[in-house]
């Protein structure tokens, strides 16, 4: 039975009892009519003529796996809106034969189970082959098998996890000389976001028609321990915002920080810290257009690490927003310092935080190098793993990890960056200079 009808079997009756069985069976197989805004490519296409391949982007548990397997119900039987004639020959692809066959075909939202027993195909898994009782008939195949795809054409394919395909650009390339049958051949691709090559290629061709989904999108068909238990475990990890929320999350290669390290050296909690300081790069001004005010609050481990415990960053806020915002934090942490670039607003700067809390520990500092020369030795901290995130800080990584030369120039200021700079610098790079060492050759 449909998964999207979520009913007792006393309220099947009652609905069975109001409308017939047939008319009952035809309700929970029209997918238009249960599907989400982002499961149907028709709501999203202006002109359903002119795209090539749709990527259905989605976190786990998210209803690939029926969007695509619904689709291809859809071509196969040529029903409207989603095919106007039958599909006769249909791709089947994914990493395995074995996923597949599990997934794609026999799994709980594969394309055995969401067909009405009288539509349903056939599988001769001897042939990796179903047949439709219409003709229709969908080939299965495997990446690790690229050379599988030479000869056999297509009107339509579903291709599954392209991003975890071995022989990836192989497969695919093979499979784009066979869909060649039909007015329109076309591909679904349903997946789960990676950084890889040809994903990254599809989503900037125009021909592509691109929908997202995240895990909670689907949450009412899944456990809740299960919704709990990921996000306590990855909320807001690098792994979390790819594998729940279906974000395709890049790394800039010429980039000061990488995320790989921040993700290796991340922890749930602190040794007892020494010492807790709290860091605001101030915006020049609040006008909209102003940069935001980065706002990091760091700690220093008796393991002689350093641990970044808050990203407090406020957007377009006046200078008494974002100082009552700097000290809240402060005092939250029980901060000795507050750290404070006076580069833009001189002494006004901790004059205004005097007058909101005069009891506040406040360090003005000078930069007198770009940004750039600034956060290099705080990058270093972290390729020797000398830096942890407590937790996750979604918009401070992205901006560490798209933070380069070219963009340090560029009329984005990154904001917390700078703040995270200030933190580390006090923490752990001040003291070092503050205390250099002396070598007798």
């Amino acid at each position: 039975m449909h998964g999207a009808l979520k009913r007792s079997d006393a309220e099947i009756d009652d609905i069975l009892d109001c409308i017939g069985s047939e008319n009952f069976e035809r309700l929970i197989t029209d997918w238009p009519l249960w599907a989400r805004h982002d499961q149907l490519p028709i709501q999203h296409a202006a002109n359903l003529a002119k795209w090539k391949t749709w990527v259905v982007l989605g976190g786990r548990g998210a209803g690939k796996t029926l969007t695509g397997a619904e689709w291809v119900r859809y071509q196969a039987l040529g029903r409207k809106p989603i095919a106007d004639s039958p599909a006769t020959r249909i791709a089947l692809v994914g990493p395995t034969l074995g996923e597949v066959r599990a997934v794609m075909v026999e799994g709980i939202s594969g394309l055995l189970a969401i067909h009405a027993e009288h539509e349903r195909p056939q599988f001769l898994s001897s042939q990796n082959k179903l047949i439709w009782p219409n003709g229709s008939v969908g080939q299965i195949f495997s990446a690790q098998e690229p050379d599988s795809l030479r000869g056999p054409q297509f009107d339509v394919a579903w291709c599954d996890e392209l991003a975890k395909w071995s022989n990836l650009e192989e497969t695919w390339d093979m499979l784009q000389f066979g869909l060649r049958l039909g007015d329109h051949p076309r591909a679904v691709v349903t997946t789960t976001p990676r950084p890889v090559k040809l994903l990254k290629r599809l989503l900037a061709d125009e021909s592509t028609l691109i929908t997202r989904a995240s895990t909670h999108d689907n949450a009412q068909f899944l456990a809740p321990s299960f919704i709990d238990e990921v996000e306590k475990q990855y909320g807001g990890t690098r792994l979390g915002r790819q594998e729940i929320a279906g974000e395709l999350i890049d790394d800039n290669p010429d980039a000061l920080f990488q995320r790989e390290l921040i993700e290796k050296t991340r922890v749930r909690k602190t040794p007892p810290l020494t010492r807790i300081v709290v860091a605001v790069d101030p915006p020049v001004s609040s006008k909209n257009s102003s940069n935001s005010c980065g706002i990091v609050c760091a700690g220093l481990g008796e393991d002689g690490r350093v641990y970044v415990l808050d990203d407090a960053t406020v957007q377009r806020a006046p200078p008494t927003r974002w100082a009552r915002k700097a000290i809240a934090v402060y005092h939250a942490r029980g901060a000795d310092r507050l750290v404070v670039e006076v580069n833009q607003g001189g002494e006004m700067v901790s004059t205004i935080l005097a007058e909101i809390d005069d009891s506040v520990a406040v360090k003005p500092v000078h930069a007198t190098r770009g940004k750039h020369l600034r956060a290099e030795p705080v990058a270093a901290l972290y390729e020797q793993h000398r830096v942890s995130h407590v937790g996750a800080f979604p918009a401070l990584e992205d901006e560490m990890c798209m933070f380069e030369q070219r963009a340090a120039k560029g009329r984005t200021s990154p904001d917390r960056v700078d703040a995270l700079v200030w933190a580390l610098h006090e923490l752990l790079l001040a003291r070092k200079l503050a205390n250099p060492r002396v070598s007798v050759i």
